[in-house]
């Protein structure tokens, strides 16, 4: 009686161990198949969308690029033709860029995509001022996302070529204009060129006098705001805004010579 084997327990606990490993194996093999059928597609996604960005900031360095190839060509045109020519611009763009590379990007159109229409000249200051617009498609239409518009623009003096001898003097004074401005300025640190421009509260505005002695009005372009204004020493607006195009200047050197039809600033000009 004190030898009898009794094995089942023993069988039973090894059976039921092995049991429970081989009945989880296929929850965790199915999680890592779930796992990895949603991770792949979006590691492709990333991927796609960094090889699209990556064509479109390419696309914008060569019409930037070209733009710049026609701006000269247009420029150096300008003195036998008056003004310039868009369809032209479209021309030289194209052929700097590449009507075939062009064809086989992201451009809506390819080569046709480009459009120079508002590109325009300055006959009064010689500027020229080169606009090229194309619109990008994005490859998932499944989303209906429209294609997005870029613009690229710069600007860009016309070239009179060169003076001959006994033309002119070549001690012509340098003086300094602004694109929309009617005076030009002898002196590059005028006030009325470099703008002081200070922060003030609103309620100063009443007692506050800019330094022709006159006061202070809402701006036209950006309305004055709320709180906090900005104001400059010699100018007659507030503004709302620091980015404001009223507190900005664009100032060239060119020489006295071509600033005819300008009169000369109050402060410096004399």
């Amino acid at each position: 009686m004190n030898k009898k084997i009794l094995p089942s327990k023993i069988r039973n606990l090894i059976y039921a161990g092995r049991a429970s490993a081989s009945a989880s194996t296929p929850v965790l093999s199915g999680s890592i198949t779930i796992e990895a059928a949603a991770a792949v597609p979006l590691f492709f996604l990333a991927v796609v969308s960094l090889l699209y960005l990556m064509e479109m900031m390419a696309i914008e360095c060569a019409v930037r690029s070209g733009l710049q190839y026609a701006g000269k060509c247009a420029m150096e045109d300008v003195g036998r033709v008056t003004g310039i020519r868009p369809s032209e611009i479209e021309k030289n763009v194209v052929h700097a860029i590449g009507a075939e590379r062009l064809a086989r990007s992201v451009v809506e159109g390819g080569d046709a995509g480009v459009d120079c229409s508002e590109s325009r000249l300055s006959v009064r200051t010689g500027i020229g001022e080169l606009s090229a617009s194309y619109q990008v498609r994005l490859p998932i239409p499944i989303f209906g996302i429209k294609p997005v518009k870029y613009r690229v623009k710069m600007k860009i003096k016309t070239w009179t070529g060169y003076e001959k001898s006994g033309f002119g003097t070549s001690e012509d004074e340098t003086v300094y204009v602004t694109a929309t401005g009617m005076v030009y300025h002898r002196d590059y640190h005028c006030t009325y060129l470099n703008l002081s421009i200070h922060m003030v509260s609103k309620e100063e505005l009443e007692g506050l006098r800019n330094d022709s002695g006159g006061k202070y009005y809402p701006c036209e372009y950006c309305g004055g705001g709320w709180g906090g204004v900005y104001i400059t020493d010699s100018g007659d607006r507030y503004h709302g805004s620091l980015s404001c195009s009223a507190l900005k200047r664009t100032v060239y050197a060119v020489p006295l010579s071509e600033a005819a039809g300008k009169g000369a600033c109050s402060k410096c000009g004399q």
